[in-house]
C-alpha cells in the first residue's frame, strides 16, 4: 500500500531509513587488527574466560558484556498512543528506547520483540534469554497481561526487571507531585487524588504515591466505566487493590473536591466545570500524550491557581520517563542488583525532587532556549537534558539497593565518595 506522507511523517522515515536503516547497532570494544588479537578475541582465547565463567557464573559480569547490558521486550500490544501495532511494528520504538539508554545513560540495548500469544509466552522467552542481560526493560505491554509478566519475570530472574510505562512514569510523577505540593502546600499524607486511567501507569503511580505516604481511602481510581468502587463486579484484581467504599461513580463526581488530578487516559477527557470543581490550589498531571485530558489553556483560564503538568515537551513541566529510566538502571546495574524494588524507585523520587531546587546550568538554559528557571510552579521537575540526573539519580539508586541487600557488589569506585 502506497501512502501519501505529510513533510514532516516524510522526514521521519528518511531519519530512520538514511544513511542507514535503523537507528541502533552493535560496536566492538576490544582491537581485532592482528593474529593475536583474534587469537584471545576468539579461539583459542575465548576459551580460558568460557572456563572461568563455567566455574562462577558472575564472573560473566567481569569477561562479557552482561553487565551493561539491558534487553528491551515488548510484545508490540500497547505501543505509544497507536495501541496493538504488533511486535514487529513497535521495532522503532525498541530501538528508540535503546537510543536514550545509550544516550543518557551509556547503556547498551537489544531490543527483543516478541510474538506471542500470551503472558507466559513473554515470560518463557525473557527467561530463557535472561542469562545474556544484566537487566530486562519491559516496553509497551498492555494491561493487565504487563503486570502478570512482570511479576512472574521478577520471581524467576536474579536481574533486574522493570516495566517503564509502569514504574517509569510513576517515578516521575511522583517525583514533580511532591515538589507541587511543596508549592501548594500540602501533604501526600492528606490530599485527594483522582487518576483518570487505570491501566500500567495509574495503577504503578497510585502504589508509588500509597508506598511515599498517600493514603489509599484518598484516592480515586476512574476507568472507562467510572470510579473504581467496591460494588463493580467487572474490574481485575489490579483495579480491585483500589476500590473504595462511595456513592460517587462519574468523572465528574470524582473531581469534585479533589486536590490532585492525574490523568494517563485520553485526550480531552477533563471539561472546565470538572476543573472549577476541584479542591483550592489544584495540581494537575494531564499526561495523555499529544492532546492532554484538559488543555493548559484551557485549564489556566480556568484556575490561576493550578499547577499543572503535561507529557509535552512544548509546556512547562513536561513528565518524560527519559528522567528516570537510564539512570535507574544506570544505579541497579552499576552494584549489579538483582532488582528494583520500592526502595530504589523511592530514592529515585527523591533524587529527581531535590534536583528541580537546586540552580540551573546554563547548558540547560540554552537547550531550551530559556533565560531563567527556577523552582517553582513552571519548574517542578529537571529536564531531560540535564547534565546532573546522571550524577545524582545512579548513586540514589545504587545506595539504596546496597542498602536493602538486593546488590551483588559494594559502592562503585568511579561513584562519588559518601
Amino acid at each position: 500500500m502506497t501512502r501519501n506522507w505529510t513533510e514532516q511523517e516524510q522526514q521521519a522515515l528518511d531519519y530512520h531509513e538514511k544513511p542507514v536503516p535503523g537507528k541502533i547497532a552493535t560496536a566492538v570494544t576490544k582491537p581485532c587488527d592482528t593474529q593475536r588479537e583474534l587469537s584471545l578475541a576468539y579461539t583459542p582465547g575465548v576459551a580460558v574466560p568460557v572456563r572461568a565463567i563455567a566455574e562462577e557464573p558472575l564472573d560473566a559480569y567481569r569477561y562479557t558484556n552482561k553487565g551493561n547490558l539491558v534487553a528491551v521486550v515488548t510484545d508490540g500490544t500497547a505501543v505509544l498512543g497507536l495501541g496493538d501495532t504488533g511486535a514487529l511494528a513497535s521495532k522503532p520504538v525498541m530501538e528508540g528506547k535503546g537510543v536514550l539508554f545509550k544516550t543518557f545513560a551509556g547503556i547498551d540495548v537489544f531490543d527483543i520483540e516478541i510474538d506471542a500469544d500470551s503472558p507466559d509466552a513473554i515470560v518463557d522467552t525473557v527467561a530463557a534469554i535472561a542469562p545474556t542481560f544484566g537487566g530486562i526493560n519491559l516496553e509497551d505491554i498492555a494491561a493487565p497481561h504487563c503486570f502478570e509478566v512482570e511479576r512472574k519475570l521478577k520471581k524467576r530472574l536474579d536481574i533486574p526487571v522493570f516495566h517503564d510505562d509502569q514504574h517509569g512514569t510513576a517515578i516521575i510523577i511522583a517525583a514533580g507531585l511532591l515538589n507541587a505540593l511543596d508549592l501548594q502546600e500540602k501533604s501526600i499524607e492528606a490530599v485527594q487524588i483522582t487518576c483518570l486511567g487505570a491501566g500500567a501507569a495509574g495503577i504503578a503511580s497510585m502504589q508509588l504515591l500509597v508506598a511515599l505516604g498517600a493514603r489509599r481511602e484518598n484516592i480515586m481510581l476512574v476507568d472507562r466505566k467510572g470510579i473504581v468502587h467496591i460494588g463493580r463486579e467487572d474490574t481485575n484484581v489490579y483495579k480491585r487493590e483500589f476500590a473504595v467504599e462511595t456513592e460517587r461513580r462519574t468523572l465528574a463526581d470524582a473531581m469534585r473536591g479533589a486536590d490532585v488530578f492525574i490523568g494517563v487516559s485520553g485526550p480531552d477527557l477533563v471539561d472546565a466545570e470538572m476543573l472549577a470543581s476541584m479542591a483550592p490550589r489544584p495540581v494537575v498531571f494531564a499526561l495523555s500524550n499529544p492532546v492532554p485530558e484538559i488543555r493548559p489553556e484551557v485549564a489556566r483560564e480556568t484556575r490561576d491557581d493550578l499547577i499543572m503538568a503535561t507529557g509535552r515537551s512544548d509546556y512547562p513541566n513536561q513528565v518524560n520517563n527519559v528522567l528516570g529510566f537510564p539512570f535507574i538502571f544506570r544505579g541497579a546495574l552499576d552494584v549489579g542488583a538483582r532488582t528494583i524494588n520500592t526502595e530504589m524507585a523511592i530514592a529515585a523520587v527523591h533524587a529527581l525532587k531535590a534536583l528541580a531546587h537546586e540552580p540551573v546550568p546554563d547548558g540547560v538554559l540554552e537547550a531550551y532556549e530559556l533565560e531563567v528557571m527556577t523552582f517553582g510552579p513552571e519548574y517542578i521537575i529537571p529536564k531531560p537534558f540535564d547534565p546532573r540526573l546522571i550524577d545524582k539519580v545512579p548513586p540514589a539508586v545504587a545506595r539504596a539497593a546496597i542498602d536493602t541487600g538486593v546488590a551483588r557488589y559494594g559502592w562503585p569506585a568511579h561513584y562519588p565518595q559518601e
